[in-house]
């Protein structure tokens, strides 16, 4: 129910994406009822349709991948201090975002369901003069279960890796602890190493406790700095520092009685106290007062050069794997190599675009930079993860089709619906999940946006920051897509 009213209740263009997430889904619900079609209308080769199949893993990793952006930037299940005292944290907004995510594909879902009926003529007759009903196997029944299993592909992976992905974490960085090696058969872990023999050497058991108070009463000392001020130094009476422990160990009175020779006033033990409450986060740094460690600094991605290594590994292949074009239905042994390529060239791609977001940013601030050189550069810097995997995909989509059209010579080769569906269903997902990607940007700098505004910042260079990232990385990404794309397509066109 929370759902359904954070759904109903969302802004318009909270309400657009969910709207091209349920259209990615309906799509990609569509293409595999159509590859259930085809397998119908072709009942004495039940092989062909097995390649369809396979085919329609990229849109439905592309719709999945949409629904994950989308779920990132929604504004009604976003973290806020607060919520948890109503029954709303972490994990119950993950619940939230998760079945936002299940209503907007299984509408999509539902729709190529009523699409594909219509299509085939079991709700009102065959429309288009019967035109599709040559790949949709219109005169055979259908069968209920298998078509609403492929339906359900959809919204069962999107809701899953939206569960997965925004799982509750701990802020907190894991603390590695030292492994230390003692002696054999000792029990628990020995503060220092032994050497051979000397377990059983004559007093060294004897010796270990005096040299562990040893110890111990020089740190309490270092740690009482040179004033002496210590709750166990008041008790005995030396320094009187803490009053009414010192006062009950000696029998003396609080109200001013000297204790162990020395005056003790109220006033005195108020500032020996504070004194010694002043120096304790001091002498034990990991106590409760301690102050938080100050924030690692961010690191460049590390997946640049893997990157690049896996796409001169997917060029490679393609180089030496085959000469034609991959057809869409029959996978000969030399298109599956090249399609292999293709992958390992695409994943390089997706793996290396962080690594490169950040290059441009850095080199946006090279050679004596603005401030709006800077702006633009630290901003490329900070979202380099978050913009690169999104550019990557992209980068990788593109040179996909540019190489496809190459090879085929010309946009006007004779492609089926269905694989025309898929292809826009891939550039439609890639598209808005970049968008979506920058939005969730603009988002997570809000913070900081506020505060350039606050200190005088005039608004125009923070436009001109924004264009001047896209105009950036537009130069970066658009000659390196079109470089792998003829990288791709010079072996098949030899």
């Amino acid at each position: 129910m929370l759902a359904l009213r954070l759904t109903r209740a969302a802004r318009p263009a909270v309400q657009l994406r969910r709207l091209l997430v349920a259209a990615a889904s309906g799509g990609t619900g569509f293409l595999l009822l159509g590859t259930l079609g085809y397998a119908l209308g072709h009942p004495e080769t039940p092989g062909t349709a097995l390649p369809r199949l396979a085919w329609c893993v990229v849109p439905l990793a592309a719709t999945v991948h949409l629904a994950l952006a989308v779920a990132r930037t929604d504004p009604g299940t976003r973290p806020r201090p607060g919520l948890s005292a109503v029954g709303l944290g972490p994990a119950r907004l993950m619940a939230v975002s998760a079945l936002t995510t299940a209503l907007s594909t299984a509408l999509g879902s539902l729709l190529a369901l009523v699409a594909f009926l219509h299509l085939r003529g079991d709700l009102k007759g065959l429309p288009f003069d019967g035109a599709a009903a040559g790949f949709l196997a219109a005169g055979r029944p259908l069968p209920l279960p298998g078509a609403l299993i492929l339906l359900a592909l959809v919204p069962a992976l999107a809701c899953a890796t939206v569960a997965l992905a925004l799982r509750p974490r701990d802020p907190r960085p894991a603390r590695r602890e030292a492994r230390t090696f003692g002696r054999f058969g000792a029990y628990g872990h020995t503060a220092g190493k032994e050497t051979f023999g000397a377990y059983g050497r004559f007093g060294t058991r004897l010796r270990a406790p005096a040299r562990r108070a040893e110890s111990d009463r020089t740190t309490g000392d270092a740690a009482d700095g040179p004033s002496g001020v210590d709750g166990a130094d008041g008790a005995d009476g030396r320094d009187g520092t803490d009053g009414a422990e010192g006062a009950r160990a000696d029998g003396a009175a609080v109200g001013g009685a000297p204790v162990g020779g020395a005056p003790v006033g109220g006033a005195e033990t108020g500032a020996a106290a504070g004194t010694g409450a002043a120096d304790a986060p001091e002498a034990h740094p990991e106590g409760a007062g301690a102050p938080a460690p100050p924030p690692a600094p961010r690191t460049a991605p590390a997946g640049l050069p893997w990157g690049v290594a896996t796409v001169a590994a997917g060029l490679t292949v393609q180089a030496y794997a085959g000469r034609t074009v991959p057809a869409l239905v029959h996978l000969p042994s030399d298109a599956v190599a090249v399609l292999a390529g293709w992958a390992l060239t695409a994943f390089g791609l997706v793996l290396a675009g962080p690594g490169l977001t950040h290059l441009c940013g850095r080199l946006l601030q090279s050679a004596r930079p603005g401030a709006l050189r800077l702006l633009a550069g630290r901003g490329l810097m900070a979202e380099a993860t978050r913009i690169g995997r999104p550019l990557g995909v992209l980068c990788a989509v593109t040179s996909a089709a540019y190489a496809l059209t190459a090879l085929s010579h010309g946009p006007a080769t004779a492609f089926g619906p269905l694989t025309t569906l898929g292809a826009l269903v891939v550039t439609g997902c890639t598209v808005a999940t970049l968008l979506t990607a920058a939005v969730e940007a603009r988002q997570c700098r809000a913070e900081t946006t506020a505060a350039l505004l606050r200190l005088g910042a005039p608004a125009t260079m923070l436009r001109g920051a924004a264009l001047l990232r896209a105009a950036a990385l537009l130069v970066l990404f658009g000659p390196l897509t079109v470089a792998v794309a003829d990288l791709a397509a010079l072996p098949s066109a030899r």
